[in-house]
């Protein structure tokens, strides 16, 4: 057994470390708990209207409840995931989120993969491979997790005064942009946000050099995420730089009525 870590730490090229929180058994086994009640009250609804419709036999009636779960449970956490980018019901209620191993961003055949292989990690009964998979694994991994190269991260939830005191009213050239702005909301996952986030919350705290420092690394970062025109970012500071692509992707634009 490997020892257990309780952060996610990856550097990236540009020597930007970025830190999370790693989701443990409890938290997500009861994250899975809440997907199950939504899950099995779907696939009830709709053994009851099959029933109706086709007057199945009671064998007929359990073996179709077993598939459909399985399909339903695969296919409800798929779809989300992808569209709420790493997250179920269950997940975004107790603030988990699905996040590729080495920070890149989550891929759909990760997401497949994961959620395949929930057949496995389910065994014999109340995922008991997939629970000791976890306990054992060094990153709290199930074997869908391992196999995908994914792991589940906490989200701590940031209060509004927080964002409020860090984000401030200044003119954000980067709006002017909106296609390279969606796209950056595209292509920046939840971890180089957050750690974006908590650079600018604790900034007071570091010395003049090592603020220069770290802000420079993390604007080249996302420079290379997406590169917007040239005689518009040279004449902003890198600080200023982070701010407001961390404003475009905790404040996006409301649309217009």
């Amino acid at each position: 057994m490997s020892e257990r870590v309780a952060t996610l730490s990856i550097r990236t090229p540009e020597g930007v470390l970025f830190s999370q929180l790693l989701a443990g058994p409890v938290t997500r086994f009861l994250a899975w708990s809440i997907d199950f009640v939504v899950v099995f009250s779907v696939v009830y609804l709709v053994q009851i209207l099959v029933t109706l419709l086709t007057l199945l036999s009671p064998g007929v009636f359990e073996a179709l409840g077993v598939l459909l779960f399985f399909a339903i449970s695969i296919g409800y956490a798929m779809v989300l995931e992808w569209y709420w980018r790493g997250q179920t019901l269950g997940k975004r209620i107790l603030r988990l989120r699905v996040v590729d191993a080495e920070g890149l961003h989550l891929k759909p055949g990760q997401i497949i993969v994961r959620n395949v292989l929930r057949f496995v990690d389910m065994l014999p009964a109340f995922y008991m491979v997939g629970g000791l998979a976890v306990f054992l694994s060094r990153k709290a991994q199930r074997l869908g997790d391992l196999a995908a190269n994914t792991v589940v991260i906490r989200m701590p939830k940031l209060s509004e005064p927080n964002l409020a005191r860090i984000l401030s009213d200044k003119y954000n050239s980067l709006r002017d942009y909106p296609h390279l702005e969606g796209r950056l909301r595209q292509r920046v996952n939840p971890v180089e946000a957050a750690v974006a986030l908590q650079a600018l919350n604790r900034r007071d705290t570091l010395d003049d050099e090592a603020r220069l420092e770290l802000f420079h690394d993390i604007a080249e970062h996302f420079k290379r995420k997406v590169p917007f025109p040239d005689e518009v970012v040279r004449d902003i500071a890198d600080e200023q730089y982070v701010q407001n692509v961390v404003e475009i992707i905790y404040r996006p634009r409301r649309p217009q009525t």
